[in-house]
């Protein structure tokens, strides 16, 4: 099954965005990515900005980020089932160390950058800290 995994992102005063989640998605060879601008706990809908491709290697990253742009570290992983993938739109069942459930990510507008996150727990939601 793919993998997947949500980065804490504490980015550096002045940085172009915030603290965030990076949502990534194995697929295509790559890690399809979105900056969520929440975390991602519960049965929510957040905010999310699409972003390049990252590499797979951010599967197991934890630490500094390259260019001064903050660290990163492992929010939740594990691997996924794709329901539908279509033009601004996935949606994938997640089973995570802490999500298990719908994740589905739908571009909010036209611009191709502004999405929207929106999860609906499987059931009880374990591992949270």
């Amino acid at each position: 099954m793919p993998r997947f995994v949500i980065l804490r992102h504490d980015c550096p005063p002045g940085y172009q965005r915030d603290l965030h989640w990076d949502f990534m998605l194995e697929a295509d060879g790559v890690l399809k990515t979105w900056a969520l601008s929440q975390e991602p706990a519960g049965q929510s809908e957040i905010a999310a900005e699409m972003l390049a491709d990252h590499r797979l290697a951010y599967l197991d990253f934890e630490g500094p980020v390259s260019g001064g742009r903050g660290t990163v570290s492992r929010w939740d992983r594990g691997t996924y089932r794709l329901v539908s993938r279509q033009e601004g739109e996935w949606i994938v069942e997640l089973l995570g160390e802490r999500l298990s459930g719908r994740a589905t990510l739908s571009r909010s507008s036209a611009d191709e950058q502004g999405w929207r996150w929106q999860f609906a727990a499987a059931g009880p939601l374990t591992g949270l800290r």
